[in-house]
């Protein structure tokens, strides 16, 4: 592999606030799926000289094989760049997943769902809970369930305009737009109300990745950063 061997800015050198203020303030979680610690790490290092210090290392849930990898690939990142990339689990649906994130180091726990017992398991491990909803029902079952962040899903199918709907009923519940969102359309996901955006396809390019071409990655990184503000 070729690894990243850029800077990392100063601004980053110490990040002193709790987690969820840092999501808040920050804005942009990088969403990373089956990439091998060396990888993570060197794409941590790119994403975070492009401005982005949010990084999901998600489960992949046809594979329990993987899953100890996902853990040691959180746990990686979170050691190598500890107070620089505050890192989370995605794809969380099991116990047991939760516990493997829980115990790699993850800040917050990502679902593509609402599991109110998940929910509540995951904020009796002091952790930041970021469930999954679609229709305005789950996104307050997961609100009431103790979720700090509800994560609208597929946030690019369903629109801006969407977002902007249910936040007039909904506007105590903090909402995070993922799934087909853009360097493109991110600013308006955040103008309709949004709290924060996930990303991950263009940006995590694994053709990218593998040719070690951190400046393509470095680039539009620092697109979403302008982007979001």
């Amino acid at each position: 592999m070729v690894s990243y061997t850029g800077t990392i800015p100063d601004e980053f050198e110490v990040m002193e606030m709790d987690t969820l203020s840092r999501i808040l303030e920050r804005k942009i979680v990088c969403i990373v799926r089956g990439l091998e610690p060396a990888y993570l790490k060197s794409l941590a290092e790119a994403l975070l000289e492009g401005g982005i210090d949010l990084m999901e290392v998600t489960f992949v849930q046809k594979d329990p094989s993987s899953w100890k990898g996902t853990q040691e690939g959180i746990a990686a990142v979170s050691r190598h760049m500890e107070g620089k990339m505050l890192v989370g689990a995605g794809t969380v649906l099991t116990e047991e997943q939760l516990l493997m994130a829980r115990d790699g180091g993850a800040k917050y726990i990502i679902t593509p769902n609402t599991n109110p017992a998940l929910i509540r398991k995951v904020k009796e491990l002091g952790l930041i809970s970021m469930p999954g909803a679609m229709t305005p029902s789950e996104a307050v079952a997961a609100w009431e369930n103790g979720a700090d962040i509800v994560k609208i899903f597929p946030a690019g199918t369903l629109g801006p305009d969407y977002i902007k709907a249910i936040r007039a009923p909904l506007s105590q519940i903090p909402l995070m737009a993922v799934g087909g969102v853009n360097e493109k359309n991110c600013a308006s996901f955040l103008a309709a109300g949004c709290c924060g955006i996930g990303v991950g396809g263009g940006l995590v390019n694994k053709e990218w990745i593998m040719n070690g071409e951190w400046d393509k990655i470095i680039a539009l990184a620092r697109e979403y950063r302008k982007a979001v503000g």
